[in-house]
């Protein structure tokens, strides 16, 4: 199914199967949502449950955690995450918050989606990639959602518990049909083993997935190598426990990611392997990201700005060549 199918399957199962699930923000009502995620939801529960809202995100946030202290279910959708940073102050200071401040008496069920990363020229602010600054925040669960299964079945994970969830998408995966694997037992704060290998562990998330999916081939050719891929899905908290078990049986780690290399959310995966796994290592871990300038418009710096399939297979070779692959 389509990517933006799973979602919108998702938002639908939560709503028919409960009333106090709602959900709200610019134009997800009559217009269907900006990336269809929300079309024929309007039509099937009207303007009570599926709210058009103005342009205007720290009220979105703000309102949708005021209805989740009253009982509801909320689904706050952001259009980009660069447009989240207008809701910080709700979001960091009161939803990640209160739960603690109230000792527990004060739930927060509250699902914030916004779609991140580089789509195609839609310059530096709508294009940028912000996970680093919630999987920071206390309080906060974050989860990232590179495939279909994934989608449907973490929203509907996210929509279920009773801590807010940034729930991060990106913008050119809305439109890709995907292979949808039914799941038992269904657990978001799970990584996934995309592909497995002996030689060298991956780690990447949301769009960057395929991007070094189309890398290995290169790669395990060039260097007569198999690599093992990881997508991390959950950000905040980090399923080390998968991470752990490949380093041990590749004993080499790279991360790919989409975010700016400095304070990039990769810094801090390095930073736990380093402190946990070092002697697992038999070489220095690799980081691949994105440059540290603003997206640039024009198409040619966008793509210089940011990994690439072929950025990324270059780098590796040149990595492992360099450390005994």
């Amino acid at each position: 199914m389509l990517y933006r199918e799973a979602l919108n399957n998702a938002i639908d199962e939560m709503m028919a199967a409960d009333e106090s699930v709602v959900i709200l923000g610019e134009d997800v009502g009559r217009y269907g949502g900006s990336y269809r995620v929300s079309e024929g939801l309007f039509a099937k529960y009207g303007a009570k449950r599926v709210i058009d809202t103005p342009i205007a995100e720290l009220s979105i946030v703000g309102n949708a955690i005021g209805m989740a202290i009253a009982g509801l279910r909320p689904i706050a959708e952001i259009m980009t995450v660069n447009f989240s940073l207008l809701a910080l102050d709700q979001i960091i200071n009161h939803a990640a918050k209160f739960r603690y401040m109230s000792g527990g008496k004060m739930t927060i069920p509250l699902t914030i989606r916004m779609p991140g990363g580089v789509s195609k020229q839609l310059a530096a602010q709508h294009s940028e990639s912000y996970e680093t600054i919630y999987t920071a925040i206390p309080g906060l669960i974050v989860l990232a959602a590179s495939n279909a299964t994934y989608a449907y079945y973490g929203l509907k994970a996210a929509i279920a518990l009773n801590d807010p969830v940034i729930f991060l998408e990106h913008e050119l995966l809305y439109p890709m049909k995907m292979e949808f694997k039914p799941q038992e037992n269904f657990d978001p704060f799970k990584a996934e083993i995309v592909k497995e290998g002996k030689d060298l562990t991956i780690i990447t998330y949301l769009k960057m997935r395929y991007d070094v999916l189309q890398a290995i081939p290169t790669i395990e050719q060039t260097l007569n190598i198999t690599v093992e891929v990881v997508d991390l899905n959950s950000l905040r908290p980090l399923d080390m426990s998968t991470i752990t078990q490949s380093i041990q049986k590749t004993k080499r780690v790279a991360i790919v990611e989409e975010d700016h290399k400095t304070g990039g959310y990769g810094a801090e995966v390095i930073a736990r392997i380093s402190e946990e796994l070092f002697y697992e290592l038999d070489a220095p871990p690799l980081r691949i990201a994105g440059q540290d300038v603003p997206i640039p418009y024009n198409r040619t710096l966008e793509l210089a700005s940011i990994p690439t399939p072929k950025k990324i297979a270059q780098k590796i070779i040149q990595w492992g060549r360099e450390n005994g692959l």
